[in-house]
């Protein structure tokens, strides 16, 4: 079974964001909980983020321009890094 744990960066940009924001984050996770990587989430490696990191960072599209941004740990573990715009690349 896959865990999952969040960075207090995603939750304080995520509580920022408008309710249909926060309600279309919500619908996707339904998706994203079954399988990150099912089509409709347009999950993608994000490479400038990874190289830095040193780990496989992926986004995954919500709605618009707003994203969230992920990396698989060792063991299986999903660790949300951030919510928000494409700026969250630069």
């Amino acid at each position: 079974m896959r865990r999952y744990k969040a960075s207090e960066e995603f939750w304080k940009n995520f509580h920022t964001l408008s309710n249909e924001q926060k309600e279309s984050v919500r619908e996707k996770w339904k998706v994203f909980k079954i399988d990150p990587f099912h089509p409709s989430l347009g999950t993608h490696k994000i490479h400038r983020i990874s190289a830095l990191r040193k780990r496989k960072v992926f986004s995954v599209f919500i709605e618009g321009n707003l994203r969230v941004v992920f990396e698989m740990l060792d063991g299986g573990e999903v660790f949300t890094i951030d919510v928000g715009t494409h700026a969250l690349y630069g």
